[in-house]
């Protein structure tokens, strides 16, 4: 009887080694990670799902304010595309500063309570915006495989300071929503690539019938230049007679025309090759040649530079285009800029020709002008398509009156 009492004991006492707050709590969490779940799951726009996602972490929480920020792996710098709170407007940061980038960084979620105090706090935001950030909890934003997409950041709890639990609870919010995140942002991805496509396709379209020459390069480096968010473009072209390469146009300052031997510098190293170059630090290659930027008090940074071949496969010159905004040109740029001077030579060449033919007009009609002997020529219908001087003063006519 004793004995079955002291084990009925241990029995009870077992059970109360575990307190039912923390079971509730465990409960409650994992039903609210399963409503995350299945909120976010139902999104398909990344604005949605980013905003749903905020909305959830702010209020579990209780803060007065949550930022998400996604990195761009491109520029290497986190961006803000969904605030809570009053901040509207997109912020950009490089993906190793701040709190936000030592998070990014590292990969480990920290909790700043004095966020003035902190060497790595950027407060620029907040003079900006009036706003005053008196906490932080912010969590590395990490898919199912452990590769880290931005960072999520809280501010300012409403009732209490920011603890523990409250990092593990906004962690378990972000990586149940990664998966939703991954796939919006694949669509969103897809969605930008099919706008940029048909953008492309419409641009080509207008610049293959631009038959007029200056126009026709002006035009080139302005749309090279917004096509890859660029500060400027030049399309120098060959002159065999030379062996020079020249600008037409330039973008940036007027700086009139611009020649170079066909084998100088980053244009002329692509013009021989017929290969590409990207260089994302222009003075430490030592093809660079810095003397433009002397001459002009402009700083190059990033170059890319793609040959102009004709339908032949030969080379008549290059596209040379600088500093992109935001960081260092891609690969992706790359190959959207060898497609446009695809179709730029083409263009370049009807041009080249519809210039050669215009330019024979005008020579032809300037020597029948000037011919002491009257010249009358005739279509196929008898009818007089041209008289020169010479044969409307002999005929006693105007040109209105036969033709």
């Amino acid at each position: 009887m004793g004995s079955g009492s002291t084990r009925d004991r241990k029995l009870k006492r077992r059970k109360g080694d575990i307190p039912t707050a923390s079971i509730d709590k465990n409960l409650s969490r994992a039903e609210m990670l399963l409503a995350v779940s299945h909120q976010v799951a139902a999104l398909d726009d990344l604005d949605e799902v980013l905003r749903a996602l905020i909305s959830i972490a702010t209020e579990k929480l209780d803060a007065e304010r949550g930022t998400l920020f996604l990195n761009d792996p491109d520029s290497n710098e986190l961006h803000s595309r969904v605030a809570k709170g009053q901040l509207t407007h997109e912020i950009r940061i490089l993906n190793n500063s701040g709190i936000a980038g030592a998070v990014f960084t590292s990969g480990k979620g920290e909790i700043i309570e004095n966020p003035y105090e902190d060497p790595r706090f950027n407060r620029t935001v907040d003079e900006q915006t009036g706003f005053k950030t008196e906490a932080i909890l912010c969590a590395p934003l990490r898919t199912v495989r452990g590769e880290i997409i931005g960072v999520t950041q809280i501010l300012n709890p409403r009732n209490d300071r920011f603890k523990k639990d409250d990092l593990e609870m906004l962690e378990a919010i972000t990586t149940q929503a990664a998966v939703a995140l991954q796939s919006s942002q694949y669509v969103d991805r897809m969605e930008k690539l099919r706008k940029k496509e048909m953008e492309f396709l419409d641009l080509v379209a207008d610049i293959t019938s631009e038959l007029d020459l200056g126009p026709l390069l002006s035009r080139v480096m302005n749309e090279a230049t917004r096509m890859l968010q660029a500060d400027r473009s030049t399309l120098f072209l060959n002159d065999e007679k030379t062996g020079e390469l020249f600008s037409r146009v330039a973008m940036g300052d007027s700086i009139g025309e611009i020649r170079l031997p066909n084998t100088a510098g980053i244009a002329g190293a692509v013009f021989t090759s017929g290969e590409s170059i990207h260089i994302p630090y222009a003075y430490a290659d030592l093809r660079f040649n810095p003397s433009f930027d002397k001459q002009t008090g402009y700083f190059t940074r990033s170059i890319l530079c793609v040959p102009v071949i004709n339908k032949d496969g030969k080379v008549i010159g290059v596209t040379q285009t600088l500093n992109k905004r935001g960081g260092p040109f891609t690969k992706q740029d790359e190959s959207r800029l060898k497609a446009f001077t695809a179709q730029v030579s083409i263009a370049l060449e009807n041009a080249k020709l519809f210039e050669d033919i215009q330019n024979m007009k005008e020579y032809s009609e300037g020597m029948l002008q000037s011919m002491s002997n009257g010249v009358i020529t005739i279509d196929g219908d008898q009818k007089i398509v041209t008289c020169n001087d010479a044969g409307l003063k002999i005929l006693g006519v105007s040109e209105s009156e036969i033709i």
